[in-house]
């Protein structure tokens, strides 16, 4: 590091708290660029993705359905029950791997591309504010002023449009909780007959306005784990948004008796158009910070600059540290190569986990508290209760057969049909002649089957007197 920046204690505060412990608050520059446009057309995908989804049916079911209460979930149309559980167990372990790995390589790059923070607060609520309020200048100018009719009507008409997104999205989360048809049904009711469920929408709404109008960046800086885990996850390999100080250091032009000393200077001009745009205050050249999300605004600024003085773009860009220290161009190391192969391979995992699950889940168990039965011509009995979960998305007529062993029979108490979306219960039972059994216990395998389609297996056991 410059001995510039060696002398500066910029990480021993964060941006948005002064000296005196306030709120400092960031009033950032509408950024203009290339990577803008690429995370602008990114970001209202995933916003119109984020509002599609509980609308959109896929197999006759919800796109995406997280009903906690009924404990069901539906993800591109599948069916997911409490039976599934250990599923998302597994996924949130492969989260957890692919986040520190995705991390160790791109550095915080879902932060500045995808993190639900930034994509709201970026491209919902700071647009409006810039075309209400205007740019930096008349936003601090109309911060400092009095309380007169051209503040008023700003004021309102931006909370007014802060709180009424706020209350839209909320109630775009809630249509993944409840069903996109329930809360419809519930719109078209009056209010009086969902009080509670309005006051509770009404006070989520508040806390989600009460973020984007006023706690803003500071869930990045304060409150997210995400950038105090870079401390420990980054190293000098991860790719991250920085300043080549090699090539930027000694900032500024070069004054006239500079010029005749033959004093050269960086190509870094110090026109902090890089700190103008920061969304969370930063100056990136001091070098890596838990408050940078990695948004590319100052990356789109500094090569703007560049371009009008004629140097070469990239003084800020995408890079690892290793690279600017040695002067190599950003490329995938072997790591990195590795790494990626991982993250790819617990995606396929993850996927394959979800859409391979059998479509129906069997549970075939002995009646509690009962042991075998002597019946007549010599046979003997076990009575089994069979609960049998239907995670198709249609009726399902079912045939349970006895694979094993080939000597015994069952009588079942009726035919099954099992119902979309239910799970349907009924009594076995189990013959098998007394001189086939060789010891008390044996072994039992059921076959479920759906027309000639055998949809599962499921093994249990029968037991019969002491073998003497």
């Amino acid at each position: 590091m410059s001995e510039q920046n060696q002398e500066k204690t910029f990480r021993d505060k964060i941006s948005t708290v002064s000296s005196e412990g306030s709120r400092v608050w960031v009033h950032c520059k509408k950024p203009k660029g290339k990577l803008y446009n690429y995370r602008s057309v990114f970001a209202y995908l995933l916003l119109l993705f984020l509002i599609l989804a509980p609308i959109l049916k896929v197999g006759g079911e919800q796109m995406i359905l997280l009903d906690v209460l009924g404990r069901r979930f539906i993800l591109f149309g599948i069916i997911f029950w409490p039976q599934d559980f250990y599923l998302f167990y597994l996924i949130m372990l492969s989260a957890i791997v692919f986040i520190t790995l995705f991390t160790v390589v791109y550095g915080r790059l879902f932060c500045g591309w995808a993190c639900p923070q930034t994509v709201f607060l970026e491209f919902v609520f700071r647009k409006i504010e810039w075309l209400i309020d205007g740019n930096p200048t008349k936003q601090k100018r109309l911060a400092a002023q009095g309380w007169t009719f051209e503040k008023i009507w700003k004021r309102l008409l931006k909370h007014s449009l802060f709180w009424g997104l706020s209350f839209f999205f909320s109630n775009v989360f809630l249509a993944y909780l409840i069903g996109f048809d329930e809360l419809m049904k519930i719109a078209s009711e009056p209010i009086s007959e969902h009080l509670t469920g309005f006051i509770a929408i009404s006070i989520f709404s508040t806390a989600y306005y009460f973020i984007y109008a006023w706690f803003r960046e500071q869930v990045c800086t304060l409150m997210c784990p995400y950038g105090r885990l870079q401390g420990v996850l980054l190293d000098k390999s991860s790719i991250i948004v920085a300043y080549d100080e090699y090539r930027g250091e000694p900032r500024g032009l070069a004054n006239k008796a500079e010029k005749e000393a033959g004093t050269t200077k960086g190509d870094c001009i110090n026109c902090r158009q890089c700190v103008d745009v920061c969304p969370t205050g930063i100056d990136i050249r001091d070098g890596s910070q838990l408050e940078c999300i990695n948004c590319t605004a100052c990356i789109d600024a500094c090569n703007a600059v560049m371009t009008r003085i004629n140097k070469p773009t990239g003084l800020i860009r995408y890079d690892s540290v290793t690279n600017m220290e040695t002067g190599q161009k950003l490329k995938l190391t072997g790591r990195n190569v590795a790494y990626s192969i991982v993250l790819i391979l617990i995606l396929v995992f993850a996927s394959v986990m979800f859409f391979t699950r059998p479509i129906v889940e069997t549970t075939i168990l002995r009646t509690p508290g009962m042991t075998y039965q002597v019946q007549e011509n010599n046979e003997l009995s076990n009575i089994y209760n069979f609960k049998i979960v239907n995670k198709a998305n249609e009726d399902i007529p079912i045939e349970i057969k006895l694979l094993e062993p080939d000597y015994g029979k069952i009588i079942i108490t009726s035919d099954i049909l099992l119902k979309y979306n239910t799970k349907t219960e009924g009594i076995i039972v189990v013959y098998i002649n007394k001189d086939n059994l060789k010891q008390k216990k044996i072994k039992l395998r059921f076959g479920i089957f759906k027309g000639a389609e055998m949809l599962e297996d499921y093994v249990t056991t029968f037991t019969g007197p002491e073998i003497k």
